[in-house]
Formats: structure tokens, C-alpha cells, sequence
């Protein structure tokens, strides 16, 4: 379908939490098409190919301004017009009589109304060019720490099989100097003649950094267990262990290079610099949470819309006379993580995130149920201080501290 036929399509994209309905509809509002997606990769997958069907560059009407779908909407390209529910709300009279709620009609009804009031609203910007390229950094470190780990641990299953002391002499296998000491080192054999002066000068070349001598150094390795193979099969582990070694190392690598991008990039953004200005947020951190909320502010208006996009408040399920409350599962999941991560560390150097923590606990939640409160009492304040581009002061967010404090459970 050319430009000029899509500009005549107008959507209307109802949310939910488990299925979105879609409609389309024409310049006449004569509907094109209507179905359903699930609230997963599959069912995003679905919906990007179905519009594609009818353009490159459609208008979409959706009742929430931020979100995954939405984010994926305006990053393929499409223009995201963001309609309040109350607005809805007073359009259904004209609609229908009795002004129930449906959700296939109230997908043709925000299509309609961006097709006859669409000057009211205005489409979602973009995020900017600094934010899709910290984007990019951040999530491609995270992706690579991701690897790391399950690098990581396959090299430490292997050694603990066939040679423990190599997979403790060091605190993390995954570290430069472990790495480098296991392509010297890669099994018993070789180590076996391996003197403490031998260490020591080893340790000095890596600019080894740990408290612990040569001396207790080789005796961690000696003290461990020792597997019992015989020369062949400790000959085939020593490759495997230089095999899992040559993957893991690049990895670290260019790890540690992404970081050092992601850091000179925060201290280039005023946004980066407000996220630093949190308690414990570091910059790895704090470059985390900007990348998922951006600088476009529209896009979540409220505190509340926010703690919702990071799952950090549950979800209410009613109907009828039946009301439960489950765990948000549906959100941005690296915002959670990266919020979590924030307020895990916050409790350590802040005595309002302390007391927050432990009113928690003593409320009888659990230490991951008392972060994520930790974790909601926060984003009220980032939320404050990122809605007003104002640095993080107590004194200043005195009036949000106090709010979140009583609503952060």
C-alpha cells in the first residue's frame, strides 16, 4: 500500500493485559480488519505484521502513552497518538446507547476518534538520537553480561569436575587475571611444579589488585580436591578448559569497553547526569534506568504510570465479586531490573531508603518483596526529579520522599 493510502487508515489498538484488540478502519470509517494479539514476542510479532499490510506510517490510537507496544509502535515508525481513557469514556454515547464497555468496540472506537477528532491529540515523539544510541550500548552490555554469566558458569562446571582449585584461586573465573592464569595453567599437570615465587611474578605481570599473597594463593589452589583422570582425558579437559577460556575472554573485553562508552556517554547527556545524582545509582546503573524511560516526558504522566511500566506494583484482576492481586509480570523487564538494582544498593548509603527497607521487613515482607517496595517508593522520586530535569536533592524532594514513604507498600 503506497504512503498516501496509509495516511487514510487510522487504528484503534485497545490494551489489556493478557490480549490487545485492533482495528482499522478507512478515510469513511468503514472497518478494514479487526483481531486480536496476545501480550507477548509472538503476539507483537503478529500485530507488526498485520499493520504492515496496510502501510509503513499508520496512525495508531491506544489509551496508554508508554509501554512496550507502544514503544515498538513508534520505534517501527508509526505515528502514536496517546487518548485518554475519559475521553473514550465520553465518546461511547455516540457510539452506542447504553455505553457499556467492549473492548472490539472500543478498538473501532479509538480508531474513529482519531479519524474525526485527530487534531485534538498529538503523536508521541520519538526518543532522541542520545537516548536510542544509550539504548543500544546499554542493552548490548547487558546482552554480553548475560553471555559472561553462562560462559562463566560452564567454565566453572568444567574445572569442578576435574580440578576445583583453579575455579577458587581467584574470586571471580570470570575476572582478567583467572582467565589469564588458566591459558598458562588449564589443568593440574601444569600447574604442578608451579612455585609460590612462580605466582608471585605471575600475580605482578597482571597487576594483580586482591589482598591475599602468593603464598595463600597457592594454597587455595592445593587445598582443593583433586579429580582423579587419567592423562588423556586430563589433556582432552585442558583443551576444553582453553576452548571455554578463548570464548569467555572476548566477552569480558568488550564488556569492560561498553562500559567505559556508557560512562563517557552519561557524563555527555544532562539526563545521564540527573540519573547519577541518585543515591548508589553509579553510572552502569543509572545509564540502565535512562535508556528504558527516555527523555520524551509525555510519555508517562504520572508516577503511577511509571511504577506500572516497571512492575513494581502488582495487578489488580476483578470480576464480579472476585478481586485478586498478582505479581506484574507484563512490563519492561530491564527498567525493573535496573530500579531493583538501584534500590538493592540505595538501603547501603541512604537513611531514608534504610528505613523504607526495614519498615518492610518488619511488616513481615521478604528481602526481594521489600526491594521491590524500596524499589516503588523510588521511582515516585525519579519520577519527580526527572519530570521537572531537577538533580536529586533531599531537600528539594522532601515533599515526594514523604509521599513515597507512605504509599511505597
Amino acid at each position: 500500500m503506497s504512503n498516501d493510502a496509509s495516511a487514510a487508515v487510522f487504528v484503534g489498538l485497545d490494551w489489556a493485559v493478557h490480549t490487545h484488540a485492533v482495528c482499522l478502519i478507512d478515510g469513511a470509517g468503514a472497518a478494514l480488519d479487526r483481531f486480536e494479539v496476545t501480550h507477548d514476542r509472538d503476539g507483537l510479532a503478529e500485530l507488526m505484521r498485520r499493520l504492515a499490510r496496510h502501510g509503513q506510517r499508520l496512525r495508531i490510537a491506544i489509551e496508554r502513552p508508554s509501554g512496550l507496544i507502544v514503544d515498538a509502535l513508534v520505534e517501527a515508525g508509526h505515528e502514536v497518538f496517546p487518548i485518554h481513557p475519559n475521553a473514550v469514556k465520553a465518546s461511547r454515547p455516540r457510539y452506542r446507547s447504553h455505553g457499556a464497555k467492549s473492548d472490539a468496540s472500543d478498538a473501532y472506537l479509538l480508531a474513529d476518534l482519531l479519524r474525526t477528532d485527530g487534531h485534538r491529540w498529538r503523536a508521541l515523539a520519538p526518543q532522541s538520537d542520545d537516548v536510542r544510541a544509550l539504548r543500544a550500548l546499554v542493552r548490548s552490555r547487558d546482552d554480553l553480561v548475560a553471555a559472561r554469566v553462562a560462559a562463566a558458569n560452564q567454565l566453572t562446571s568444567t574445572l569442578q569436575a576435574f580440578w576445583p582449585g583453579a575455579a577458587v584461586i581467584f574470586a571471580d573465573v570470570a575476572s582478567p587475571i583467572a582467565l589469564a592464569f588458566l591459558r598458562r595453567y588449564p589443568s593440574p599437570l601444569s600447574a604442578k611444579r608451579l612455585t609460590e615465587a612462580q605466582l608471585q611474578r605471575f600475580c605482578k605481570a597482571q597487576h594483580y589488585s586482591g589482598r591475599r599473597s602468593a603464598a595463600d594463593l597457592l594454597a587455595r589452589l592445593r587445598a582443593a580436591a583433586t579429580g582423579h583422570v587419567g592423562a588423556h582425558t586430563e589433556q582432552a579437559m585442558a583443551e576444553v578448559v582453553r576452548a571455554q577460556v578463548a570464548v569467555l575472554a572476548p566477552i569480558v573485553t568488550q564488556i569492560t569497553e561498553l562500559t567505559r562508552r556508557i560512562e563517557q556517554f552519561m557524563h555527555s547527556l544532562p539526563d545521564g547526569l540527573l540519573m547519577m545524582s541518585f543515591p548508589r545509582a553509579g553510572q552502569v546503573c543509572a545509564a540502565q534506568i535512562l535508556a528504558e524511560l527516555g527523555d520524551v516526558r509525555e510519555r508517562f504522566p504520572s508516577a503511577d504510570q511509571l511504577a506500572a511500566e516497571a512492575g513494581t506494583v502488582p495487578v489488580t484482576y476483578q470480576s464480579g465479586k472476585t478481586r485478586s492481586v498478582a505479581f506484574r509480570w507484563a512490563c519492561n523487564h530491564r527498567l525493573r531490573q535496573a530500579i531493583t538494582c538501584l534500590a538493592d544498593n540505595s538501603r547501603h548509603a541512604n537513611d531514608w531508603a534504610k528505613a523504607v527497607y526495614q519498615a518492610a521487613r518488619a511488616r513481615g515482607c521478604d528481602h526481594t518483596h521489600a526491594i521491590r517496595i524500596l524499589a516503588r517508593a523510588w521511582l515516585r522520586v525519579i519520577w519527580r526529579a526527572w519530570t521537572d530535569r531537577k538533580h536529586y536533592d533531599p531537600a528539594l524532594h522532601g515533599s515526594a520522599l514523604a509521599l513515597a514513604s507512605t504509599q511505597g507498600g
